[in-house]
């Protein structure tokens, strides 16, 4: 059976053969140069006092000075051992002390990561000084928990749109059909008449008309989020006078007055999603008006953005009703029009202007109605061919 150590188990090991290594490399070295000296010993004999004879010259003992050195190689033999058992003993006990203390902040570590969960990541490590590798590991953790923080609550946020959005689709098209079978039902229930028989197909008709707006702008909104597939560069003006020409009837219709104040606003994008941009705005501001109101449509350049500026008359509306115009299938406040809609062109509008890295200003205005500002950054006039 393999024994798994751990990382302190694993350092003191280490910590302490490197010490034993080097007191045995230590004693080697110490017993070679020991070895390799040579000792030599002398003796003299000096005359007694007042004796008259020169003392003789010192001799040389060569056997003693060998077997003082074999006995000092041997002492070192029977000694060194002890000596470097005891040192390795206490460096054993002092690499246990270090490595724990060295290891103590990933123990910190590791014990917060355990006990964060998809449900808790407001804990944080603790960022210990001095600034070393572990207080950069440590920050290094806690950016990467704040990251997977805001993208749980980014994911969160979304699903909760989503989980609304497909509620909210699922009951604009089950009025229309619930509308269909009611008008049949009804009809069919005994005798019909011609005229009877008219009025149900003319509801199916407009509940079918309904449906297909719905799905229209359903679709309209997927393309839009996708982003632009083709950038060219396109004139808002241009786009906004000839999609106001087109209303121009519609307007006179309603007896409403379209103002308009038209200059040079270049940006880069998918023309087609931009001239739906437009074109919601508009349309918005002529169907959701009163008689003889007005839409004023202005578009220009100021402080390095182009803009769109759509402000019509209207019921009076307030801050917190105008921002959840932006979200789907958010018609306002008031009675329902019989072409309201399917309460998509506002969030179209933003999908396009998010695609666009744009911004998207909505205001109601004091006297009713809307003030809706849209800005791109603008282009020169020779970044992109039109």
């Amino acid at each position: 059976m393999r024994v798994r150590l751990s990382a302190r188990s694993r350092l003191a090991l280490l910590y302490t053969a490197l010490v034993l290594a080097a007191g045995t490399l230590m004693t080697a070295l110490t017993y070679v140069l020991m070895r390799r000296k040579e000792l030599r010993l002398y003796y003299e004999v000096r005359p007694a006092p007042g004796a008259s004879e020169p003392a003789p010259p010192p001799r040389e003992l060569p056997e003693i000075a060998d077997e003082a050195r074999d006995a000092a190689l041997s002492d070192l033999l029977t000694q060194a051992p002890i000596a470097l058992a005891v040192v390795t003993l206490l460096a054993a006990a002092l690499a246990w002390l270090v490595a724990g203390r060295v290891l103590r902040p990933i123990r910190v570590i590791a014990d917060t990561a355990q006990r964060l969960s998809a449900e808790n990541l407001s804990e944080r490590v603790p960022v210990t000084t001095p600034a070393d590798e572990l207080a950069a590991l440590a920050g290094t953790i806690n950016g990467m928990l704040d990251r997977i923080q805001r993208g749980i609550a980014e994911r969160d946020r979304v699903l909760e749109s989503q989980r609304m959005f497909t509620a909210n689709a699922a009951h604009e098209l089950r009025t229309p059909l619930t509308t269909m079978r009611t008008a049949i039902e009804v009809t069919l229930d005994g005798d019909p008449t011609l005229a009877e028989l008219l009025t149900m197909a003319r509801d199916i008709g407009t509940a079918v008309e309904h449906s297909q707006r719905t799905l229209d702008g359903l679709l309209a909104l997927a393309h839009s989020q996708a982003g632009p597939r083709a950038h060219r560069r396109t004139d808002l003006a241009a786009v906004a006078a000839r999609l106001l020409t087109d209303l121009d009837e519609e307007a006179a219709a309603r007896h409403i007055a379209l103002l308009s104040g038209t200059r040079p606003a270049p940006v880069t994008g998918e023309p087609i999603l931009l001239e739906r941009l437009v074109g919601n705005l508009i349309d918005n501001a002529v169907r959701h008006n009163h008689p003889h109101g007005q839409v004023a449509v202005t578009t220009g350049t100021a402080g390095g953005h182009a803009f769109l500026r759509v402000a019509n008359t209207g019921r009076p509306i307030t801050p917190e009703a105008a921002n959840g115009l932006l979200e789907p299938f958010v018609r306002g406040t008031g009675a329902p029009l019989p072409d309201q809609g399917a309460g998509l062109g506002l969030s179209i509008v933003q999908a396009i202007v998010a695609a666009h890295d744009g911004e998207l200003i909505v205001a109601p205005r004091p006297a009713g109605g809307l003030d809706i500002t849209v800005r791109f950054p603008q282009v020169p006039a020779v970044a992109l061919p039109a």
